[in-house]
């Protein structure tokens, strides 16, 4: 979905963008390039599945930044555990000796962050800044949020 991109419905029609962020459990840096794409690929599948547009995904070593859209029905709570969910599964599914590196538990912590990004002022921003996460310093020039 684009910035632009007005969305409709049967009975609504909409614009709504999300940068959510989340971490591994414990912070653990285990968003290794395998790990980074079985997250890619599966989120794929869950935008297809679940009507949620995968807009910009960015990872850190040990944590993950979405930049999402989906129809106003979908609650960012439930974007988060259907993503976290599908995603972990997936992941220790193809790499089982990450369960030992989490204790045997899950793969992401609990709590996440989310923030709507509006059309005008912050799209390109945070676009960028999703983007480019995880990227070496050396290569990115600071964003400002505000001129």
């Amino acid at each position: 979905m684009s910035k632009e991109a007005v969305r409709k419905g049967y009975h609504c029609a909409w614009q709504i963008h999300y940068h959510i962020v989340f971490p591994v459990k414990y912070r653990k840096a285990l968003l290794d390039s395998e790990v980074q794409e079985i997250i890619k690929q599966t989120a794929s599948g869950i935008s297809e599945r679940y009507a949620i547009e995968m807009e910009a995904i960015g990872c850190d070593k040990d944590h993950i930044h979405l930049l999402c859209g989906a129809h106003p029905k979908l609650a960012p709570g439930r974007i988060v555990q259907v993503f976290k969910s599908i995603t972990a599964r997936e992941i220790f599914r193809r790499k089982p000796a990450l369960k030992k590196e989490l204790w045997g538990g899950e793969f992401w912590t609990d709590g996440y962050y989310v923030a709507t990004v509006g059309e005008r002022g912050d799209w390109d921003t945070v676009e960028k800044y999703v983007q480019n996460h995880g990227k070496p310093k050396a290569q990115l020039k600071q964003l400002k949020m505000f001129d």
